[in-house]
C-alpha cells in the first residue's frame, strides 16, 4: 500500500452521488437526509468505503 487514503482519488460514482444528493436536498428539503444518503449509495453503486465516507460526513440532519 502506498499509504494514501483510497478516497484521495474520489471515484466518479461518489462525485455523481454527492451532486445528486445536493440537488435532491435542494428540491426536497423535507425529505430525510438519511433516506437520500441510502438511496444515493444504491443508485450510484458505491463501495463500502464510499458509503462509510458518506455516513461519516453527511448523515447528520
Amino acid at each position: 500500500m502506498s499509504g494514501q487514503s483510497p478516497l484521495i482519488s474520489t471515484s466518479a460514482n461518489l462525485k455523481k452521488a454527492l451532486t445528486w444528493m445536493a440537488e435532491t436536498l435542494a428540491e426536497h428539503p423535507g425529505k430525510k437526509r438519511i433516506n437520500i444518503l441510502r438511496e444515493a449509495e444504491l443508485r450510484f453503486d458505491l463501495t463500502p468505503l464510499e458509503c462509510e465516507f458518506l455516513d461519516t460526513h453527511f448523515s447528520n440532519e
